[in-house]
C-alpha cells in the first residue's frame, strides 16, 4: 500500500514510510520527532484505511492517505471518479439515497413519519435545561415525504420548547413511508 501526503501545495505519493518521512523532513515547518515518526509507522502498518491528519500548529495540518494507486495521476483520477460517481448502490448508502430521492415524489395520501429530535426539558434536580433525544411518530395526510416532514415539524413546534432542535429531512433521524391513498 502506498502513501499520499499533502501539506498545503506540497504533495507526494510514496511507496515506503521512510520516503514519507524524508518528504516531511524536507518541509521546514514540520518537526519530525520520534513520536511523530513512530505514529506514522504505526499508521502505515495498521489495517486502518481512513485518512489521518497531523496538527502542525493551530488550524494547520498535513494529511496522509493510504492508497493502492501507483502514480500521482492514478491517485487523482481515482479521487475524481469517486466524486463524480452516482450515490452508493450497496448497503445503507442505497437505502439512504433512495429515501432522499423519494422525499419530493408527489403521492397524495397518508404517510407515517418518524422523527428523532432533541427536545429541551427542565431537569429540576439540577435546576437546568437539557436536551433529550425524543422519538415522535405520526400518521399525516400529505402530498409527499417532504410535506409529511413539514407537517410533523409544524405540529411539534407548536407544542415543545422553541429551543428544541429538529433534524434535516435528508438525515438519518427522519423516516417516512407511504401508507395509502387518501379517501
Amino acid at each position: 500500500m502506498n502513501l499520499y501526503l499533502r501539506y498545503f501545495d506540497d504533495e507526494t505519493l510514496v511507496t515506503s514510510v521512510d520516503a514519507a518521512l524524508d518528504f516531511l523532513r524536507s518541509i521546514d515547518e514540520i518537526d519530525v520527532d520520534p513520536a511523530l515518526e513512530a505514529d506514522i509507522r504505526e499508521y502505515a502498518a495498521s489495517n486502518v484505511l481512513y485518512p489521518k491528519r497531523y496538527k502542525i500548529r493551530s488550524r494547520v495540518y498535513f494529511i496522509i492517505i493510504k492508497t493502492v494507486a501507483s502514480t500521482m495521476q492514478e491517485f487523482k483520477e481515482h479521487r475524481n471518479v469517486k466524486k463524480d460517481a452516482q450515490p452508493n448502490v450497496e448497503g445503507k448508502g442505497r437505502a439512504m439515497s433512495a429515501e432522499v430521492l423519494k422525499l419530493n415524489e408527489e403521492h397524495e395520501g397518508w404517510y407515517e413519519g418518524s422523527i428523532l429530535f432533541k427536545r429541551v426539558n427542565y431537569d429540576p434536580a439540577k435546576g437546568k435545561f437539557r436536551y433529550l433525544d425524543t422519538p415522535f411518530v405520526a400518521q399525516v395526510k400529505a402530498s409527499s415525504g417532504m410535506d409529511c416532514y413539514n407537517r410533523i415539524i409544524s405540529h411539534l413546534q407548536e407544542r415543545v420548547d422553541p429551543r428544541s432542535q429538529f433534524p434535516s429531512p435528508k438525515g438519518k433521524n427522519f423516516h417516512f413511508r407511504f401508507l395509502g391513498l387518501a379517501k
